[in-house]
């Protein structure tokens, strides 16, 4: 998230009222001043100031309700004051290569933008940190840590901007996204979605649906691009909600991509507000500095 910056208002103070020097023709000179910068102000707006128009993001108040529903069905202020998780589980890469073997996960998130995964089994044993636009990873097997390629640091923007809490915290205000209300969609029998979209200034767009009756999350669907150029959808859906505290948690993540399930996280334990330490996200001098 974009660090959001309150500006300071200098405030001047104009004597020209206490100045009895002013003649009559400064005044008339003031007069006229006045009449021109008025009829600036009616004159027709340039190409520039109406573009400037339609690139200013759009709130719909509908959305915003919708929004303001789901927060408090996710827990309202308990929800709002996590600014740390951390979590274990397993995540399920669902091909014919991994067979749909589970690899257990630890991952550290402090909001907005810093998360550290760790995966081990199956053969597998890496760790992969994002911090904004930074990161690295290590591979235990090719026993190196290298940074982050600019496509993972895009997978974790987009994640970022796909993710449940960027739509329920607003960071993506910060981005400059509108806000648009996308009407109710069939959700299986006798059940129905509230949905809103996020549009960025990039042109990158999210839909998120909640459901009508219990507000909770149901779904993100969003396009991206794979290897091939192909641009495909891609969708996250969330089941099996448990409280934690006053704080409601989907612990079924399911993947789509294209119609058909691609990955699964299930969660076995999430901790709010643990104290997670800043050198877990450092890059470690070398690997015998890595421990999971």
């Amino acid at each position: 998230m974009r660090i959001r910056l309150f500006p300071t208002l200098a405030l001047s103070c104009l004597a020209a009222l206490c100045l009895a020097a002013f003649s009559m023709s400064a005044a008339a000179s003031a007069a006229a001043q006045d009449s021109k910068q008025k009829a600036a102000a009616d004159a027709p707006k340039t190409s520039a100031a109406k573009a400037d128009e339609r690139a200013a993001p759009k709130i719909d108040e509908k959305a915003v309700a919708v929004v303001e529903h789901a927060v408090e069905a996710m827990g309202g202020r308990a929800y709002l004051d996590v600014r740390a998780v951390v979590s274990h589980g397993y995540f399920t890469l669902l091909n014919e290569k991994t067979g749909g073997l589970p690899v257990a996960f630890r991952d550290y998130t402090v909001f907005p933008d810093r998360e550290r995964t760790e995966f081990k089994g199956a053969g597998v044993k890496s760790v992969q940190v994002n911090t904004g636009e930074t990161g690295w990873v290590y591979d235990a097997q090719a026993k190196k840590i290298t940074d982050a390629k600019p496509d993972q640091v895009e997978d974790f923007r987009t994640a970022m901007r796909t993710s449940i809490d960027n739509i329920l915290r607003g960071w993506w205000r910060s981005e400059g996204a509108s806000l648009s209300y996308l009407g109710r969609r069939e959700a299986g029998l006798a059940r129905r979605n509230e949905t809103v979209g996020l549009t960025y200034p990039d042109g990158f767009s999210v839909e998120f649906e909640f459901d009508a009756k219990e507000w909770l999350p149901a779904k993100a669907k969003y396009r991206k691009q794979n290897a091939e150029g192909e641009l495909l959808e891609e969708e996250d859906r969330y089941a099996q909600f448990q409280s934690i505290g006053a704080v409601r948690v989907p612990f079924i993540v399911d993947h789509y991509r294209a119609g058909v399930q691609s990955s699964r996280v299930n969660y076995d334990a999430v901790e709010f507000n643990a104290q997670v330490p800043d050198s877990l996200f450092a890059k470690p001098a070398d690997i015998k500095a890595i421990k999971f």
